[in-house]
């Protein structure tokens, strides 16, 4: 089953695709969700009911658990579930920014088991399964294996790198970002930064299919708090996420703790 899942989230996320990009940079419908809760444009529920007609009718037993998706709390007696955010980096792509990302991943029993981001603007496609390899675009890729901190290159915000984070003082690193967080994670996986991590609350649909992936290329991925990652929670969240290099990760969380 891990691998037939596999294939229906890589054929979901390209077909999202061409859904997306019809409304890229041509000005799409958008306003604030409630409770201050970022911004949704008529492209995410578009990308939203075509992914879950897809996948709901192949797969009809399993939940769903999406950023667009009222959640009723029933996904959680499935023994399988669908996390999906259908536009990560909703910002970015109402920017006519292309590192927007479609995010879809199958969790058992709180453990991601198949995962694939697409980029449609790049027509870039990242997969893992539970025991298949991280690949991009079919092919093979491997976290970094830098060992230190210093001097590392780590995607993530200004506020997670302020000095109230770091007792003992902010590590010397080389800071980018991406508003996707799932592209975040693939950047990791293929090697393109050492690290990246944030430490507020994460919402699952943005990390679920990028945190097997990064791990099937051999980096470390855990919450803030050097946990494992677990899924379809109540709420479903995670405090926090570090992906890294091995070496770089045990480093983070050191300095993080001290």
């Amino acid at each position: 089953m891990p691998a037939r899942d596999l294939a229906l989230l890589s054929e979901a996320a390209r077909a999202a695709g061409p859904v997306a990009l019809r409304y890229w940079k041509n000005a799409p419908r958008a306003w604030e969700k409630d409770g201050n809760a970022g911004p949704v444009t008529e492209a995410d529920l578009a990308v939203n009911e075509a992914l879950e007609q897809r996948l709901r009718s192949a797969r009809p037993d399993y939940g769903w658990l999406s950023e667009e998706s009222a959640d009723s709390g029933e996904r959680q007696g499935a023994e399988r579930v669908f996390i999906v955010d259908p536009i990560d980096g909703t910002r970015a792509f109402m920017a006519g920014e292309d590192t927007f990302a479609v995010s879809l991943a199958v969790a058992c029993a709180g453990r991601i088991v198949a995962a694939a981001v697409y980029l449609p603007a790049l027509d870039r496609l990242y997969t893992a399964g539970e025991s298949a390899p991280a690949l991009r675009d079919g092919q093979a890729i491997a976290a970094s294996q830098r060992s230190e901190t210093q001097g590392a290159t780590l995607l993530a915000t200004r506020h997670t790198l302020g000095d109230s984070h770091w007792p003992g003082g902010v590590p010397d690193v080389k800071r980018s970002f991406r508003a996707s967080l799932a592209f975040r994670l693939c950047l990791v996986a293929e090697g393109r930064h050492d690290g990246m991590l944030m430490l507020r609350q994460a919402w699952e649909w943005d990390i679920a299919a990028g945190s097997l992936i990064a791990t099937r290329a051999g980096a470390a991925v855990s919450d803030r708090f050097g946990q494992p990652l677990t899924f379809n929670g109540s709420p479903p969240q995670t405090p926090g996420v570090i992906a890294a290099a091995p070496g770089v990760h045990a480093d983070l969380l050191r300095r993080l703790m001290s």
